[in-house]
């Protein structure tokens, strides 16, 4: 059978609302199904909605705004700060796939800074570096392959990409420097991952917020939450931490989840070998009866990655 349009495939997910279907009278693997029906709700902007009791329900305003969802019961896996470099890869991120793969969770979200842009920087070089630095071509490919890795294990978890700082200088070096390639196809960031939703922050049953960057500080995880009044899951400072707040609302957490990267990779010689607060890891948030229950997280410690009392790698 010829290969549907992007108008004709939508006309048939409205008649028929099931990815299931749709593989039976296409004579196409279901993923394949799934992938497709990603990669239109992400080029359209759009919800395919299936019309499964067991399916969640998933809106984007726009991928550099919010994404909302609503879900009673789930687990999500949450990682931040990868900044992916070539032939670097980290006991954070091989944990991350390995636990993706065994806990099967309904939703991954990378929470920004997968792409470094060290090369794109609006920062001056601090001098001659004595290693190489990555172009952008070699980064894009790094985190192709990283972001593979997940994807291959991931299942039918939803893939989820809120934008970084890091990951918004390849689309503001082009937007500042060529505004003119605006719409050609490869100038956004997200077409070069057609399989993760991106956008700039996703919300959870109203009550639990997960994007980039928020707070600075030694408490920033407890100015989040309370400056948020919702739970709140951000990157971007690489410690790994939560902190509870409670009040006459009751309570809610202030997550920080670390850093995917080796905290001390090339990519942070920034830092000028201080001793800094960070921590490779990740989050693991359980939603119960639609509310986040106490967060879990992954820590390398010494070069091994540890999750609920057990060495992972």
């Amino acid at each position: 059978m010829k290969r549907l349009t992007d108008y004709e495939f939508i006309d048939l997910w409205h008649q028929l609302k099931s990815p299931t279907l749709i593989s039976k009278k296409l004579g196409i693997d279901v993923r394949n199904i799934h992938q497709r029906r990603r990669n239109l709700e992400n080029k359209y902007k759009i919800r395919l909605i299936s019309n499964s009791s067991n399916s969640q329900e998933y809106y984007v305003r726009d991928h550099m705004s919010r994404m909302d969802v609503d879900i009673d019961n789930a687990t999500i896996f949450v990682a931040s700060d990868a900044h992916y470099w070539p032939d670097q890869i980290s006991v954070a991120h091989q944990a991350f796939v390995k636990l993706v793969k065994k806990h099967k969770p309904d939703i991954v979200v990378m929470n920004g800074d997968a792409f470094d842009g060290a090369s794109i920087s609006r920062y001056p070089k601090a001098g001659y570096a004595t290693f190489e630095m990555p172009t952008v071509k070699q980064e894009l490919e790094a985190v192709s392959d990283r972001l593979g890795e997940i994807e291959k294990v991931a299942g039918n978890a939803k893939l989820v990409f809120t934008m970084g700082n890091h990951d918004q200088r390849f689309e503001a070096k082009l937007a500042n420097q060529a505004p003119e390639f605006q719409g050609v196809a490869g100038f956004s960031l997200k077409e070069h991952f057609p399989r993760w939703l991106f956008c700039m922050s996703m919300m959870v049953n109203k009550n639990l917020m997960v994007k980039h960057r928020f707070a600075n500080g030694l408490h920033a995880t407890y100015n989040n939450a309370m400056k948020a009044g919702v739970s709140m899951t951000t990157g971007h400072l690489h410690r790994l931490q939560a902190t509870i707040v409670s009040d006459y609302n009751g309570s809610r957490w202030g997550i920080d989840t670390g850093t995917l990267c080796e905290t001390d990779g090339d990519q942070m010689a920034y830092g000028e070998t201080n001793p800094s607060n960070h921590c490779s890891g990740f989050a693991v948030l359980t939603i119960v009866n639609g509310r986040l229950i106490q967060p879990e997280f992954c820590a390398v410690l010494d070069g091994h990655a540890y999750f609920r009392g057990e060495q992972v790698c």
